[in-house]
């Protein structure tokens, strides 16, 4: 089936742009507007990003705030990721998600990893489908993809809890503290 074959293509090739290849130049809102649409793979209109998006993400702390009114590479690599993750993920998850992949990398090796796992996820996708797929094949092809979906969603939710939990566990406690818990704790 010929719309099966490319769509495996544009999984298989369409990937969004190296961090090198993001613009080097602060970007206006109304550029940054009309830059995104790049970076991800759409079919039809589907949901545009809007400047009153950009500001919600802003203020959520999913996205950096604006170097004056100018975008950087960051900004688009954070928004490439928020768009995509947003697809499956509250923008609050997709955030927290984000901040705990941040920990110990720069923007660039971040927004890396992004590409990584998305360039997996596509190729996983993509060698899931049949060109020879025959019209009567597609509800069993979309039950089957929409079954996966479903159970990655469930495994993500646990493991964001689970960070989420390890986030807001107390650190170790400092060594005066724990030598007088020992004593108490001693048989006399």
């Amino acid at each position: 089936m010929e719309e099966i074959r490319t769509l495996q293509e544009r999984l298989e090739q369409e990937r969004p742009a190296e961090w090198d290849a993001l613009p080097d130049i602060g970007l206006y809102m109304d550029q940054l507007i009309s830059y995104m649409p790049r970076q991800l793979i759409h079919y039809g209109e589907g949901e545009a990003l809007t400047s009153a998006m950009v500001n919600n993400y802003i203020k959520d702390g999913a996205l950096p705030r604006a170097d004056g009114k100018r975008y950087s590479r960051t900004h688009l690599a954070y928004l490439t990721a928020i768009c995509a993750l947003k697809q499956v993920l509250s923008v609050k998850d997709a955030g927290a998600l984000l901040a705990a992949a941040r920990e110990g990398r720069e923007p660039e090796g971040l927004y890396e990893l992004f590409r990584q796992e998305l360039d997996r996820a596509l190729d996983v996708t993509a060698g899931c489908l049949d060109a020879g797929t025959d019209e009567e094949d597609l509800p069993r092809l979309a039950l089957a993809l929409a079954l996966r979906s479903y159970a990655d969603k469930l495994a993500c939710e646990r493991v964001l809890e689970i960070l989420r939990r390890h986030a807001s566990a107390p650190a170790v406690k400092p060594e005066k503290t724990r030598r007088k818990k020992d004593r108490d704790e001693r048989p006399e």
